[in-house]
Parts: structure tokens; sequence; C-alpha cells
């Protein structure tokens, strides 16, 4: 629930000041993100229904309209979303997911390869591109997909790696073995890269139950395994 409210919160502070609603929109928002959160769909559209021109809160009441079957209104939601904001990629993921639903399956593969014209490399839309090649019987298309996907992936985890390693630099062992954790999560299991994150996590987790932890200056010596990680090999061996 506290994640849910630092990501709404987040996301209306990346609008521009000139963007920005009045107090009434965003209390909505932050409510709407909550009952969101908890499963309540119906309930989280109800909250948003007068929303016509806050786009989060359009695409948070688009979300919530397709997740609780309304498919008809939540395309009408997500189009109203593109229309303020056209940059809004996940509306468009959506609107894909819709027209799958609506058995399109041509117009859904189409708006998916327009939205990995711009993102080549979004996860998101490779795997659903794969699942509209498997649809179609394109199974040796679908396993292209998934390598990019699973390339992008990759990258993605060494880059929270990087991160794990300033969190413990700076002292801040719970964050960088929320890193840690995340990262291992996007890596194949085979990957030796696995089994030297899960000594660093021993590491760190017996560390913190000792009766005193390291000074902060005595961090990197014993996170020395992270720092030395070599980014171009890691890369290498989860391909």
């Amino acid at each position: 629930m506290k994640q849910t409210v630092i990501l709404c919160v987040a996301v209306i502070l990346s609008i521009s000041c000139t963007q920005v609603p009045d107090g009434k929109t965003i209390r909505l928002y932050v409510r709407a993100c909550e009952t969101y959160a908890q499963g309540k769909f119906i309930e989280t559209a109800g909250i948003l229904q007068e929303e016509k021109k806050f786009p989060p809160s359009l695409l948070l009441r688009a979300k919530a309209e397709f997740f609780a079957g309304d498919l008809d209104t939540a395309e009408k939601t997500f189009h109203r979303t593109v229309k303020k904001q056209p940059s809004s990629f996940e509306a468009k993921l959506y609107l894909a997911r819709i027209l799958r639903e609506k058995d399109d399956l041509s117009g859904a593969q189409k708006l998916t390869e327009s939205l990995l014209a711009d993102n080549p490399q979004d996860i998101r839309a490779l795997r659903y591109a794969a699942n509209l090649a498997l649809e179609k019987g394109k199974n040796d298309e679908a396993i292209a997909l998934l390598d990019r996907a699973a390339e992008s992936s990759a990258e993605s985890a060494m880059v929270l790696l990087d991160r794990a390693r300033l969190h413990w630099t700076a002292g801040k062992a719970y964050k960088a073995l929320e890193d840690l954790s995340r990262a291992k999560a996007m890596l194949p299991w085979e990957t030796p890269l696995i089994g030297t994150i899960s000594n660093l996590e021993n590491t760190i987790n017996n560390l913190l139950k000792a009766p005193l932890l390291p000074d902060t200056q005595d961090l990197p010596e014993t996170f020395h395994s992270l720092e030395t990680l070599n980014p171009e090999q890691d890369r290498e061996s989860i391909r």
C-alpha cells in the first residue's frame, strides 16, 4: 500500500508545474491508486468516473475498467488517455490487448509493431508480440522476440547490480539487498551470476544480524565481490 502511494506521488512530481492539477484531483488520484492496489477495480473506476483531463487518472481508470471486464468502456478511456497524452506507451499497449481480446489479432499485431518501432527493447511489448506470434503459429518469431526481451531484462539486472554496489558503498545495506533481489529475479536461473548474488545476499544478511555493523568505511572491502564484477563478462554469461 505504501509503495502504491509513493508511486502515485512520483507520477505527480514527474508532471511539469504548468500541468499539475488541483488538490481535489490529486487526492482522488491517490485514493484511486490505493483502491486499485487492493484489487477493487470497479470501485477505482467509480472514484475516477468524472475525470476527463488528468492523464494519470485516465490511465488508471482505464486499467481498472479493463480488469473489471468492461472492455468497451476501457477502450474508450484508453483512447481518451492517448488523445490527452500521445506518448502514453502503456495506454497503447493496453489497446493492443483489447484488440486481441476482441479477436482482432491483425490489429493487435499492427499496433504492437508500431510500439516496438518506437521502443525496440521494451520488455512488455516484446513479450506481448511473442504471444501474438505464438497464436499465429510463428514459433521461431516468438523465440526471437523473447530472446530480445531476455537480453533487455539482463541489461536491467546489471543496472540494478551497479546500483546495489553504490548503496552498499554508502552503507545502505537494506537498499542494496532490495536491488540484489530484483536483479536476481530478472536473470536466467542457470547464469553463474545468480550464485554470486546469492552469496552477497547471505553476506549482507549475516552482517545485519551481527551485534555491531561494520563501519561504513569498511563496507566496500566487505562487498568486494560485487565491486569486482565485470559488467561486460556478466552480460556475456547471461546470453
